[in-house]
C-alpha cells in the first residue's frame, strides 16, 4: 500500500517549492524526489528518521512540519519561475509544482492493464501524465486516482491530447488482471487514454530508477512505501513540469484529502497539461 506524499526532497527555495501537507503520525509515508538532472543535488529524507525530543524516539520527518506550513498559507510562499501563467500561485505550492530541464523523459517498454506492450516513445505526440502506483494500495493512489479523473473530465475537448498513466511500484501484485482490477476500481477506466503499466521485476526496478523513485517493500502484507510524484512529459517526450501529491489521514489511518483540494488537484492537473497540449 503506497501512503502519504513524501517524506523529503529538495529544501524549499527558488525553484524549489516547499512540500504539500500531511498530518504527523500517519501509518507510513512516500519519498518525495529530487529533481534528477541539471546539477541538482539528489536528497531524500525517509520517513521514520529517529529524533530524540524530550528524552524518547519520537519519529518527526522535517517534511511533515513543512507540509503544515504550506496547508496553512500556500499563497504565501514565493512563486517558482517557469510555471504556467495559468497554474495560480497558490495551486502551484499546494502541488508543489516546480519545472524540469527539459530533457527527453527516460524511455520504457511495459504492459498495461488490457494486457498492451507500450513504450513511453509510443506515445509522442501527446502530453502524458506520469504518477507511479501500488494496485493494492488504499492510501494515496486512490485519491490521486480520483485526481487523475477529475482532470480528464476538465480538460474538455483538449482531454484527447492527454494520456494519463501510472507504473506500478508494488512487485507483490504485478499482474495484469492487478492493474486492470484497480483501474476498475478507481473508476480509471472513464479515462479512454489510461495506461496503468507493469512488467518484469529487473523492467520496473529500472523504470523506478530512471525517474527517481524509491520503493520500500519489506513483504506482500507490509506497506509499499514509495516515492509519489507526477510527472508531466509534452508531446516532444521531455519532461516539463513535477508535482508531489498529498494526503492526509483521519484518527482511524484512513487516507483523506478534503474534496475541495482533490478537485483543486484535478483542475491543477488539467491546467498543466492543457498549457503542454495547446
Amino acid at each position: 500500500m503506497s501512503s502519504p506524499p513524501s517524506t523529503g526532497g529538495p529544501a524549499p527555495g527558488p525553484g524549489n517549492p516547499a512540500p504539500g501537507s500531511q498530518r504527523a503520525g500517519s501509518p507510513a509515508a512516500d519519498i518525495q524526489p529530487a529533481p534528477r538532472r541539471g546539477g541538482l543535488a539528489r536528497l531524500v529524507l525517509l520517513c521514520g528518521l529517529a529524533t530524540v525530543l524530550v528524552g524518547a524516539i519520537v519519529a518527526i520527518p522535517a517534511y511533515l512540519i513543512a507540509r503544515h506550513i504550506q496547508a496553512q498559507a500556500p499563497a504565501q510562499l514565493p512563486r517558482v519561475s517557469g510555471l504556467p501563467a495559468t497554474v495560480s500561485t497558490p495551486l502551484a505550492n499546494l502541488m508543489s509544482l516546480s519545472p524540469l530541464p527539459r530533457t527527453a523523459a527516460p524511455g520504457f517498454t511495459l504492459t498495461d492493464q488490457h494486457g498492451h506492450t507500450l513504450s513511453l516513445a509510443s506515445l509522442h505526440g501527446k502530453v502524458v501524465v506520469l504518477q507511479f502506483m501500488d494496485p493494492h494500495c488504499t492510501d494515496i493512489c486512490p485519491i490521486v486516482s480520483q485526481e487523475y479523473v477529475r482532470a480528464y473530465h476538465d480538460l474538455g475537448p483538449l482531454a484527447s491530447r492527454v494520456v494519463f498513466a501510472a507504473v506500478n511500484v508494488n512487485l507483490y501484485h504485478a499482474g495484469v488482471a492487478d492493474m486492470a482490477e484497480y483501474s476498475r476500481a478507481q473508476g480509471l477506466t472513464t479515462i479512454p487514454d489510461w495506461h496503468f503499466f507493469t512488467g518484469p521485476a529487473k523492467d520496473l526496478k529500472h523504470v523506478w530508477g530512471g525517474y527517481n523513485i524509491e520503493v520500500r517493500a519489506p513483504s506482500p502484507d507490509a506497506d509499499v512505501v514509495h516515492t509519489s510524484a507526477v510527472y508531466f512529459i509534452d508531446p516532444s517526450g521531455r519532461e516539463r513540469y513535477l508535482a508531489t501529491p498529498m494526503v492526509d489521514h483521519l484518527k482511524s489511518g484512513t487516507a483523506y484529502l478534503p474534496a475541495g483540494q482533490i478537485a483543486s488537484w484535478g483542475h491543477g492537473i488539467a491546467l498543466v497539461a492543457r498549457q503542454l497540449a495547446s
